[in-house]
């Protein structure tokens, strides 16, 4: 097969379809969006038998335990997937939403209003249940898509894809619209990023070295993230239980995937009354401790946590919890997690920069926990413009 052509018909035809798309109504998008749903409870048995096939090649491959976990589909993931596609069509649609309006001085209207994007090349790790979910996403914004996941779960993503390009076409919109590179060969990426005449935006999952691969070689625009730990900071003005629950779940929940909480950051003020019992909770779940030693003399349990602990995004199979930090002050964490609203995994508490004095201070923000991401490089940046944290509370700000 050859990969350039092979992607470039699969291209155009996205293209056809995404005029289309982009002129459909939020009647008929939801309307595509639930026999997606209802497609892949119906064939739920055809795409664990798929899955099965890749999981089988991924065993004799030697994978790792954590990849495979991964890879797995059961019927309670699929069953996910589903419940996904239908939270997807509860949504409003963004298409025609006037986001800013205006008049000159001049009395000419200037408004700016939200519209599709066209084709979406999505490029993404050996996760199926990925597949549907971008494919939702692109779908109820306007946008066909061209999805390319990991070659581990190639037969399960064609079966994944099928079964949604069915499901669209039920309702008159082109198949066309959720196509998948059926191919293992890596030419298919390569030729990927440079179909700038039907790809409008590349959107890349993966390793840090193959995001950057992908933002160098791309003559297509490229949405990309960075390399990033996933933060959980509890405030003093959280609701404790509210945030024992967010803690538990945001690690354990599925330890293998990328957006798994790898360090707790802790209010002091509620430290004392919190970590214990949190802890507690997160052994109770099969999760290792690592903290500082200010959390060990509140945690003994919780093993001394090296330098190394706290710049590292490895996945640990066993699914340790990395480490648990306690900031004497909050700005370092406030300006983060404000700051960082652009990842992929960003701050649940919508909290306003301290630097800008008009918004709401994070401490009188409703009760909640937050989860953040960050990059070293950028938070060591922001680590001296907040010389008032002490060690903890630096660290908790990046520096």
């Amino acid at each position: 097969m050859d990969a350039a052509a092979h992607v470039t018909g699969k291209a155009r035809a996205a293209k056809a379809a995404a005029r289309a798309l982009a002129l459909a109504s939020t009647r008929t998008k939801d309307e595509a969006l639930q026999q997606m749903a209802r497609g892949l409870e119906e064939k739920t048995a055809a795409i664990i038998e798929a899955n099965r096939g890749d999981l089988e090649r991924g065993r004799a491959a030697g994978l790792t335990r954590a990849f495979l976990d991964r890879l797995t589909l059961t019927e309670a993931r699929i069953a996910e997937m589903a419940t996904g596609l239908r939270q997807i069509a509860a949504l409003p649609d963004p298409v025609g939403e006037t986001v800013d309006a205006w008049r000159r001085p001049n009395g000419l209207e200037i408004s700016r209003v939200r519209v599709p994007l066209g084709v979406v090349g999505f490029i993404y790790e050996s996760r199926p249940n990925v597949t549907a979910d971008a494919a939702g996403l692109c779908l109820k914004s306007g946008n066909a898509v061209l999805l390319r996941g990991g070659s581990e779960a190639l037969d399960s993503n064609t079966a994944i894809t099928q079964v949604l390009a069915r499901a669209v076409e039920k309702t008159g919109l082109p198949a066309e619209a959720v196509q998948v590179l059926d191919t293992a060969d890596r030419a298919a990426v390569m030729s990927m990023l440079t179909l700038d005449r039907y790809i409008d935006l590349i959107i890349p999952r993966g390793g840090e070295e193959f995001v950057r691969l992908v933002a160098e070689k791309a003559t297509v625009p490229v949405l990309k993230h960075d390399r990033g730990l996933c933060h959980v900071y509890v405030d003093e003005s959280a609701d404790l239980e509210m945030a024992a629950a967010i803690v538990v779940n945001a690690k354990a929940q599925r330890v293998s995937v990328c957006n798994s909480a790898e360090t707790l950051l802790v209010h002091a003020a509620v430290a004392e009354g919190f970590l214990p019992a949190a802890a507690a909770r997160l052994q109770a779940a099969g999760v290792e401790l690592r903290g500082c030693e200010r959390t060990r003399a509140l945690v003994p349990a919780a093993r001394p946590a090296a330098e190394s602990d706290w710049d590292s995004t490895t996945s640990w199979p066993c699914g340790w919890w990395r480490a648990s930090r306690r900031p004497s002050t909050i700005s370092g964490a406030m300006a983060r997690g404000s700051r960082r609203r652009s990842s992929p995994r960003t701050s649940a508490a919508r909290g306003a920069s301290p630097r800008r004095s008009t918004r709401r201070p994070w401490s009188s923000m409703p009760p909640r926990a937050s989860s953040t991401a960050r990059s070293s490089a950028w938070g060591r940046r922001w680590g001296s413009r907040h010389r008032g944290c002490t060690r903890a509370g630096r660290w908790a700000c990046g520096s």
